[in-house]
C-alpha cells in the first residue's frame, strides 16, 4: 500500500478517534450515562475487533493503529458506565 494511502487511513482514524472524546468526557467527567446503550457499545467493539483483524491480515498500519485506538475509547466509555451504574468490573 502506499505511503498516500495510508495516510490517508491515518488522518480518517485519528477523526474517528476525536470523534470519541465528547463521549468520553459526557461518562468520566460529567459522570452522565443516559442515552448509552451499551449492547450497542459492544456491537461497535466487536466490528472494531474485525476491522482490526483485517487490518492485521493486510498489513495496513493506518487500519490498525486507528482500530486500536477506537477500541481503547469504546474500552474507555463502556467501563466508565460499568462504573456510573455500580456494576462490578
Amino acid at each position: 500500500m502506499s505511503l498516500a494511502v495510508e495516510l490517508i487511513g491515518l488522518f480518517a482514524g485519528f477523526l474517528g478517534v476525536i470523534a470519541w472524546i465528547p463521549q468520553i468526557r459526557e461518562v468520566w467527567i460529567e459522570k452522565s450515562h443516559e442515552g448509552i446503550s451499551l449492547p450497542t457499545f459492544f456491537l461497535i467493539s466487536f466490528a472494531l475487533i474485525l476491522w482490526l483483524i483485517y487490518g492485521l491480515l493486510i498489513m495496513s498500519y493506518s487500519i490498525i493503529i486507528a482500530n486500536i485506538a477506537a477500541l481503547i475509547c469504546i474500552l474507555m466509555v463502556i467501563l466508565g458506565v460499568l462504573k456510573i451504574r455500580n456494576f462490578e468490573i
